[in-house]
């Protein structure tokens, strides 16, 4: 990466003596114009992140770097970010121009100018012959889109997005995405989005930092990240998987063999698992599962596993099935519609994944 629009170079921050760290040790690049998500659960230390960039939290230790200048102790409005909040925070005394000029108007653009930007930025946001309205005449959707364009009329480096769409219903939330998306893509701007909705993360960015307890547990392109999390945390939190517990008995050449709790052996892609002896969670996407009447598979051939049919549900697109396997444990798969005869509910089974879909990882504590 070349110079990075921002930076944080092992900020931390605390917030009372004894207390776990909010965020620890955290080492982050920002390229301009890139859509980059911050995704994990509640407290992770993804609000904590933009907050301490948009100056509203002060980090205990480290620099952040703004277009190489240490940011870290300026007060927000020395900073010149654009900033969106979930509650849109819009004046309801004030029409959505007026709303959209207020950022304008305390940096003292003068009045021709600033009629300029607004026009420009209701037309970015299709907006347009809205100005003289107030947020209380507007809907869900609308607001968030002043609240966009009040952030980005200044022409900040980069605009900061707090769980902006999560008072939206979800067909809003979706339209809305690809608004974002296209947005972006458009004017070029620097976008850092915070959520904990793992759909609205893939379909937004450019890259994605996982977080949890205070740290940044993984940072790829959506793709990479699915397709090849770091860890157990990032495995599960970032998609849907199955997770099988059990114990590795061999590895070699890149490949380990697990003996599952029940009995069963399965190989995986070995990734943060340790050696022979150790215990360890083989975790395997639903959607990469085969699941076919006994007869119409070899259970004796390698990597096709005995199963029983518990549950099978319609999903519209697709449908979910529900397998139990000796010993035990369960694992769902996801099957389009369409296709070949699946067993009954209740009838045995035959499961199977295709080499390399499985990747085992350590047990964590």
């Amino acid at each position: 990466m070349t110079q990075p629009l921002v930076r944080f170079d092992a900020v931390s921050k605390f917030y009372g003596a004894g207390q776990a760290a909010a965020v620890q040790t955290l080492d982050l690049d920002i390229a301009k114009g890139e859509f980059l998500t911050l995704l994990g659960p509640s407290g992770s230390g993804k609000t904590t992140t933009l907050m301490m960039l948009a100056g509203f939290e002060e980090p205990t230790t480290g620099r952040i770097l703004l277009e190489g200048r240490d940011i870290a102790r300026l007060p927000p409005h020395k900073r010149g970010i654009g900033v969106v909040f979930q509650s849109y925070a819009l004046f309801p005394h004030m029409s959505v121009a007026e709303n959209i000029a207020f950022p304008l108007q305390a940096r003292n653009i003068n009045r021709t100018e600033c009629a300029t930007r607004v026009a420009r930025a209701l037309e970015m946001v299709r907006l347009t012959g809205f100005g003289d309205r107030r947020p209380a005449q507007l809907s869900g959707g609308q607001q968030q889109r002043v609240a966009l364009a009040r952030a980005m009329v200044f022409e900040p480096p980069i605009v900061l997005l707090d769980e902006p769409l999560g008072a939206l219903d979800k067909a809003l939330r979706e339209e809305m995405q690809f608004e974002l998306r296209a947005l972006h893509g458009r004017l070029g701007l620097t976008m850092m989005y915070v959520t904990h909705d793992q759909a609205e993360a893939l379909t937004l960015s450019d890259r994605i930092a996982v977080f949890a307890g205070g740290r940044l547990r993984q940072i790829a392109p959506p793709r990479a990240l699915y397709d090849s999390p770091a860890d157990a945390f990032v495995s599960g939190f970032v998609g849907e998987n199955n997770r099988l517990p059990g114990s590795i008995v061999a590895v070699a050449d890149g490949v380990c063999r697990v003996r599952l709790d029940g009995g069963t052996e399965v190989e995986a892609t070995p990734v943060d698992c340790g050696g022979v002896g150790t215990r360890c969670v083989v975790m395997v996407r639903p959607e990469r599962i085969a699941v076919a009447p006994v007869a119409a598979l070899d259970l004796a051939a390698e990597g096709v596993l005995a199963a029983r049919l518990t549950e099978s549900l319609f999903q519209g697109d697709h449908i979910r099935l529900r397998l139990a396997l000796p010993g035990g444990a369960e694992v769902v798969a996801k099957r389009p519609i369409g296709g070949a005869a699946l067993p009954a509910p209740g009838e045995e089974a035959a499961i199977a994944w295709p080499e390399g879909a499985a990747r085992a990882f350590r047990v964590e504590s």
